[in-house]
């Protein structure tokens, strides 16, 4: 396997010594070395070691801390992980839940270079421009400016390089996550290779800040009619794929509970407008705020939502929505026949999953919270028993429908803060039983069953050409059937090795037996009174061997 540090050059190399180097300061020296990946990435020892793990932090914790010191690419990644919560215990999925990318902001000439590079002169563009950002995280800074007719906006703006080093970033995680891949047998489930490609697109499309510039522009048009909600101006002349121009919102950050207060706004209220804004987005119209941590919710004067940051956003197309509502009838009618089928049409389940198991387990679970009053269901603990009946099972769950789990879980903590008495299920009833109406609605019904019976009378006009097109190959003898084997390539690749180091071993023993004849016979030009050619031989039968055993040795296996 080809190493980017050897392809690209020698900012890889720096970058795998700073993330080996970093990971050791936090105490987790020993992770390269257990997954036999020492031998591949040829990292000094001393580099692995360098620092003692961070005194009375628990390996969570230090996790973290870790993911923040590494910078943009490695926080996504613990994001991404955090949304996960079949693969990590719940203490790791809930300090991921809380990284944080604030971090020293640049230089601002160099934040000037990029302004002027993507919109033009500041002096052109604003009458006033602060230097000093108000928010600085791993991706990108924001200021306050005004424009020339004097309205106040926030500028966002990417920081400098970041494009290179997150490229050199994800190149390093891919080269990880195949080795993970392929040396361990628990990664199947896991399936790193794939996650990082989920996080490869993810960033890219973050970087591009056009994207999130269309997210702001799309979820403003969606939530135009809602007098709750206070959405931001876009100012597309002053837009770019590294720069976002805004209106500025005056707000108070949620979680500023006395000044709410003072400012006469009810908590209680606000948690409930909360939820119906946050359902409003995910059944109403499949597209919402998929990171509402505090530092991204405010509240204006008037008591307005005003939610920022549109770079992480959750889709549900309408087959999604279908399903869900699939799932939502199923547990309303205790139908664990339909929960199945709605979990086979997701891809949800293993080809080698007991179904009579899984049956029992969720019987069981809708049984647990059957019939009990609202007030008396934790919906964390719901969330989590779902958790643990998906690890139980090693059910494969979308990626969107796990990120939509922790916006809802994370909303949750937020409306718990604000309101103690605060019932996510009473809030989400609504949408639930308005989503079954729509869902039991006689004419769409009747639109899906049009739909149906079309898609049968295509079938039934083409399958016979079909069918005449297969017999008409079988007569030819040119009928083929592609039969692909999962995990063979790796198969191969371990039998291709085995039979290099047989042969290897081979060599090295006819080597030593010829050496050995040569010697024996005592004939030839001598050295120090031995068989030149007998010392060569047993010369380079030690050098192969030497070869074949560090080879061994740096792969962990006898």
């Amino acid at each position: 396997m080809k190493f980017y540090r050897f392809d690209k050059g020698y900012r890889y190399l720096r970058r795998y010594h700073r993330i080996v180097s970093v990971f050791g300061k936090y105490g987790f020296a020993q992770f390269l070395d257990q997954l036999n990946l020492s031998g591949f990435l040829h990292i000094p020892a001393r580099l692995r070691k360098a620092g003692r793990p961070v005194k009375n932090r628990s390996v969570a914790a230090r996790l973290r801390m870790a993911l923040e010191e590494l910078g943009p690419t490695f926080i996504k990644l613990g994001q991404l992980l955090s949304t996960r919560s079949f693969l990590l215990p719940p203490s790791f999925i809930e300090e991921l839940a809380c990284l944080q990318d604030n971090v020293k902001p640049v230089d601002f000439e160099s934040v000037r270079q990029i302004l002027q590079d993507e919109i033009g002169d500041l002096s052109v563009c604003f009458s006033s421009f602060d230097p000093n950002p108000i928010a600085s995280a791993s991706i990108a800074q924001v200021y306050r400016a005004t424009l020339p007719n004097g309205e106040a906006v926030i500028v966002k703006v990417q920081r400098p390089q970041l494009n290179r080093l997150i490229q050199v970033d994800m190149d390093i995680l891919h080269d990880l996550a195949t080795l993970v891949q392929r040396h361990v047998e628990e990664a199947e489930q896991i399936n790193p290779v794939g996650m990082i490609d989920e996080l490869r697109r993810s960033m890219l499309l973050e970087l591009d800040f056009t994207n999130e510039a269309r997210n702001i522009e799309l979820f403003a048009a969606q939530h135009s009619h809602n007098p709750h909600v206070r959405l931001p101006r876009l100012y597309w002349d002053l837009c770019s794929p590294r720069v976002i121009t805004m209106e500025y919102i005056d707000g108070i950050k949620v979680t500023q509970f006395e000044e709410l207060r003072n400012a006469g706004i009810s908590l209680q209220e606000l948690a409930h407008l909360g939820a119906q804004f946050i359902f409003s987005q995910i059944f109403d119209n499949g597209f919402f705020h998929a990171d509402p941590h505090p530092g991204n919710l405010f509240v204006t004067r008037d008591g307005r939502l005003a939610p920022v940051d549109y770079g992480i956003m959750g889709r549900l197309d309408q087959w999604m929505i279908a399903k869900i509502s699939d799932l939502t009838i199923g547990l309303w009618r205790r139908d664990v026949e339909l929960l199945i089928s709605v979990l086979v049409d997701l891809g949800a389940l293993s080809i080698d999953i007991d179904h009579r198991a899984l049956q029992f387990d969720l019987a069981e679970y809708l049984h647990r919270y059957y019939g009990l009053p609202l007030n008396r269901i934790d919906m964390r603990q719901l969330l989590q028993h779902g958790v643990d009946l998906i690890n139980r099972h090693h059910l494969h769950i979308p990626a969107n429908l796990m990120l939509l789990g922790k916006t809802i879980g994370a909303y949750e903590d937020l409306a718990r803060k604000l309101d103690p008495d605060f019932n996510l299920l009473a809030e989400i009833q609504p949408f639930i039983k308005k989503m079954i109406l729509r869902r039991l609605d006689v004419g769409k019904a009747l639109y899906e069953s049009t739909k149906t019976l079309r898609d049968l009378y295509d079938l039934a006009k083409t399958a016979p050409r079909e069918f005449e097109w297969i017999l008409r190959r079988m007569r030819q003898g040119r009928f083929a059937i592609e039969l692909q084997h999962r995990g063979i390539q790796t198969f191969i690749q371990e039998m291709d090795r085995s039979f290099n180091r047989l042969s290897l071993s081979l060599i090295i023993a006819a080597l030593v037996i010829a050496s050995s004849m040569i010697m024996m016979l005592d004939r030839g030009p001598l050295l120090l009174g031995y068989p030149f050619l007998g010392m060569i031989g047993y010369l380079f039968a030690a050098i192969l061997g030497i070869g074949l055993i560090l080879t061994i040795l740096r792969r962990g296996k006898f």
